[in-house]
């Protein structure tokens, strides 16, 4: 209303000084005709002298014109004003698009609550990694977010970085308040690559879909859509074929040598779901690492050989079992990879991974199964992963230690996903079954510090409840057929209501995490 009035009042200003420049022209008209005619030496009256300095004042910064130039004046003055309104919307556009609408009304200053929800998550946080991390120790540091996770100085490292030679360190630095937003992120998505996915972002296929296939370079960044489309359709699903707590309870099984030390087997088997990874083999070691596998994450080395990896699943099962496991590649598509699909033929689905942004916090295989797992159980729990106090080298299971794995590191970082209630950590020294995690921080907890962290880190759709406001895509959803839902668990249903039956996805380059959501 305020800017409307001021609009109104400066046209209409416009307007009386168009009437006094006419009035003001006439009389000079007037003045220069009756000069003509008068008596040099014939004095004026004071009226006459006061008009005439005006006349003349007024002649010094503007030019007296005619009534139609006059009248021209007032449309070139709405233009004006008409071009400085499009372009202050211009630049609104352009902010709403940087930024995202959302952004426009939220604030990320931290209330009193704010503060109180973080100071709680720090403090359990360090009681819960004192109780149950063997020995690590987190020491909080001058903000809200940093900690620091300290393995006890007797630790002797084993494991030498072969680039430098330096042996791995004993304290790690990590962010609070990046892992409970992004982690929560991660627990509403969808983290297998859609043609949903691709045809929603601006220009998916010349900027993205490239880039999922191998030597996609050599494409012409999709030019040829048709090309693209040819060397992603065997493992590019319509629609997401998983949705968020479609699990209950969920294993990953990692490949650490410390697996030999416990008969987990039975264990595992009981889960609703198992993520194994890359070629670990199953058969011969049934009784420590089970023989369930529901779906096999896949690095560049092991997604090349998919051929032999198929084989892993057919041995221990029968004819009818087999070839079911579900194979994701956390990489690109190679034309040998189509190839082995077409001839083997291989039955398995076979999907690509589209995960989240971690930096350089945690990286590897091991992470992105988690992640998987994350998106779609209900609670993750993992085995041979870490190490435990006093381990001599780090080995796998099924051969003898490889290099590029840090041990000591991955066991922090995973010590302090359990301490915020992502998962579960199985290992020699944590064999029961029934162990607590203790100082596990509370639901609601977690919910308040992730809507604070978000203030602080200044994400996307920050400050809100609503799971939505992380959009900073929004697009039509594809609809699905309703038989597609028809076997869910009452918690992916009620899941799907909380997000409003939206499918999200992560943005893998957003500085900022936003979102693209299909609704």
């Amino acid at each position: 209303m305020a800017r409307g009035f001021r609009i109104g009042k400066y046209l209409t200003e416009e307007s009386n000084h168009q009437n006094i420049l006419s009035e003001l022209c006439e009389h000079k008209e007037q003045e220069s005709k009756a000069s003509s005619s008068r008596d040099p030496g014939l004095a004026r009256s004071e009226s006459e002298v006061a008009i005439r300095r005006q006349i003349f004042k007024l002649s010094e910064t503007q030019s007296c014109a005619s009534p139609e130039s006059l009248n021209l004046l007032k449309p070139m003055r709405l233009l004006q004003l008409a071009f400085v309104v499009s372009v202050l919307f211009g630049l609104v556009a352009i902010l709403i698009y940087i930024i995202g609408v959302s952004d426009l009304y939220e604030t990320h200053r931290l209330t009193e609550e704010d503060e109180e929800a973080l100071h709680s998550l720090r403090t359990g946080f360090q009681k819960c990694v004192a109780a149950n991390g063997l020995g690590l120790k987190a020491t909080l540091g001058k903000d809200y977010c940093q900690v620091t996770m300290q393995f006890p100085a007797d630790t002797i490292p084993k494991w030498k970085d072969t680039k430098t030679g330096e042996l791995e360190g004993l304290s790690y630095e990590f962010n609070l308040c990046e892992a409970v937003a992004t982690w929560e992120q991660v627990r509403n998505s969808t983290t297998i690559l859609t043609r949903e996915f691709i045809d929603s972002l601006p220009n998916g296929w010349e900027d993205y879909a490239w880039r999922r296939i191998n030597k996609g370079d050599r494409l012409n960044r999709c030019k040829n859509k048709t090309l693209c489309v040819e060397k992603l359709s065997l493992v590019l699903p319509e629609t997401p074929p998983y949705v968020p707590r479609m699990f209950r309870r969920c294993a990953v099984i990692g490949n650490s040598g410390d697996l030999l030390k416990t008969r987990f087997g039975k264990e595992i088997d009981g889960y609703d779901a198992v993520i194994r990874e890359n070629g670990a083999p199953i058969q011969n070691y049934t009784d420590y690492v089970g023989k369930k596998c529901t779906f096999r994450l896949l690095n560049r080395g092991s997604a090349k050989a998919l051929d032999k990896v198929v084989e892993l699943d057919g041995m221990y099962k029968s004819l009818a079992e087999s070839r079911k496991e579900v194979l994701i590649i956390k990489t690109t598509i190679h034309d040998a990879m189509n190839q082995m699909i077409r001839e083997i033929p291989i039955k398995n689905h076979v999907y690509l991974l589209l995960g989240a942004s971690f930096g350089s916090a945690a990286k590897g295989t091991g992470l992105k199964a988690l992640e998987f797992g994350l998106s779609i159980c209900d609670s993750v729990d993992m085995y041979g992963f870490t190490v435990d106090p006093g381990y001599k080298e780090w080995t796998r299971y099924f051969s003898e230690a490889r290099q590029g794995h840090t041990p000591l590191h991955g066991r922090a970082y995973y010590q302090m996903m359990e301490c915020l209630g992502l998962i579960k950590i199985h290992s020699p020294l944590r064999a029961d079954p029934n162990r607590v995690v203790q100082w596990v921080p509370e639901r609601s907890l977690v919910t308040a510090a992730r809507i604070a962290s978000e203030k602080l880190l200044r994400r996307v759709g920050a400050g809100y409840v609503d799971p939505l406001r992380m959009c900073s895509i929004v697009k039509k959803q594809i609809k699905l057929k309703l038989t597609s839902f028809l076997s869910l668990r009452r918690a992916a249903i009620d899941h799907q209501k909380y997000v409003k039956s939206a499918t999200m996805y992560p943005l893998e380059r957003s500085p900022r995490h936003g979102m693209l959501c299909t609704v």
